[in-house]
């Protein structure tokens, strides 16, 4: 009897390009210039892309949704109550010295249910950002 854990195969480079395409086009038909990040299961920078007239700081909370989503594995829409004053992860955000984002926009990713990466999206509204990661999603379960 193998006790061995089946593998999945991991978020490839031509996924992460995907993933970039897909948000950018949601942003881009919403009329939003983007940031969009994509990491692997291990926090690696697959991917990034920031439009020409997107703000600046948007390339940094791409990131930094990216990384929260993949190091929490929930979508970072689910976080922001539980960092409030009266929420249970109150001090997680300057108790650990890594760059966690509490905003809408980033996305765990997961193949055969496993987590295989995570994307952020920063530039629009927070829900815009959740709506152009989730589109992104969407098209890579296809």
């Amino acid at each position: 009897m193998s006790t061995a854990t089946p593998t999945v195969t991991p978020l490839t480079t031509t996924e992460a390009e995907t993933l970039i395409t897909a948000a950018r086009r949601a942003a881009k038909d919403a009329g939003v210039t983007v940031s969009v990040t994509v990491l692997d299961a291990g926090g690696h920078l697959l991917a990034f892309r920031r439009d020409d007239r997107a703000v600046l700081i948007s390339g940094e909370t791409s990131t930094r949704k990216a990384y929260t989503a993949l190091q929490l594995d929930a979508p970072t829409a689910d976080l922001v109550d539980l960092v409030k004053p009266e929420g249970p992860f109150h001090s997680l955000p300057t108790a650990l010295d890594k760059p966690l984002l509490f905003i809408a926009g980033g996305l765990p990713l997961h193949r055969d249910g496993r987590l295989i990466g995570a994307i952020g999206v920063g530039g629009g509204s927070p829900e815009q950002d959740h709506g152009f990661a989730g589109t992104a999603a969407q098209e890579l379960s296809r």
